[in-house]
């Protein structure tokens, strides 16, 4: 009777152990968190880094819609990184032991200030500091990578940021993928058709502040002889000094393009066996702008 009482005891006991339903390897344990935010919300999205002791990274990912992060690790010492938009970066340490939950409870994230606005005023883009690139695939197979060797651009920064406005130009012949023949074709009437169309333009007077460093810049880019309008997911890096301690300010961008909504017909040469890049093309931009020069004296 004690044998079978005790035996329900076990039995219930591994049951409800928190790794119950989880195989670990006889070296390993599981280390979990929830990341919420001051208000006690689950930070959905958050990305994790866990590294050893001698910082190379083990494991990586984000946390699921509740928050909450879980992987499985071996014993031994971990330092963690946990980030996520608009909050500032948390740090910790955590020890694994075998055939156990390390669990670290609630990760608070506290909101992160928004980094300092470029002044009020005309900026423009410094080329030397500054690229257009692009990443298309060939064909759904090997990506191809490219950039536009010479642009230009001015900003005019607005007392309020959001009626800001940005005007860019780029050369279209200026496109370099590092193959010649390619990009011979890519200049060609069968895609950017430099001739007629010598330049790529991007005009917007839409900034949107998505929170954090985050800002979604809205405005009409004409390709081809056609506009279209163009969203780019921007990332407001803040305020530096330069060599010579001129002020400056700097972000990263991403955009999708579909070639198709530019009239950039590819159809007939796929029919004719011409291998070429897909249709939808990736472009980032990193950009540093400089306050706009006065004239002369």
């Amino acid at each position: 009777m004690f044998g079978r009482w005790l035996g329900n005891r076990t039995n219930r006991v591994q049951r409800t152990s928190p790794l119950a339903a989880v195989h670990t390897p006889p070296d390993a344990g599981v280390l979990s968190c929830r990341v919420v935010d001051p208000v006690n919300e689950p930070v959905a999205g958050a990305e994790f880094a866990v590294s050893d002791p001698t910082g190379r990274k083990v494991v990586s990912g984000g946390t699921d819609p509740y928050g909450a992060f879980m992987t499985m690790l071996p014993a031994g010492d971990y330092r963690l990184a946990v980030s996520a938009d608009g909050y500032a970066p948390y740090r910790a340490t955590a020890l694994v032991v075998e055939d156990s939950l390390s669990s670290l409870g609630d990760v608070t994230l506290q909101v992160a200030r928004p980094p300092e606005p470029p002044a009020p005023g005309d900026w423009e883009i410094e080329p030397a500091h500054s690229s257009i690139a692009f990443t298309a695939r060939h064909i759904g197979l090997a990506r191809i990578h490219g950039r536009f060797e010479t642009f230009a651009g001015a900003l005019r920064i607005a007392e309020r940021t959001e009626r800001s406005a940005m005007h860019v130009v780029i050369d279209a012949a200026s496109i370099d993928t590092g193959v010649r023949m390619r990009d011979d074709h890519l200049r060609s009437a069968d895609f950017l058709d430099v001739r007629r169309f010598p330049t790529l333009e991007f005009y917007s007077d839409r900034f949107v502040h998505k929170g954090g460093s985050r800002w979604a810049v809205t405005g009409a880019l004409s390709l081809h002889g056609v506009t279209r309008t163009v969203t780019l997911d921007t990332e407001y890096l803040g305020l530096g000094n330069g060599l010579e301690g001129e002020v400056r300010a700097a972000c990263r961008a991403t955009t999708e393009l579909h070639r198709d909504d530019f009239t950039v017909s590819w159809q007939s040469m796929l029919a004719r066996g011409i291998a070429v890049v897909g249709s939808s093309i990736r472009v980032d931009l990193d950009m540093q702008i400089v306050p706009k020069a006065g004239p002369e004296g």
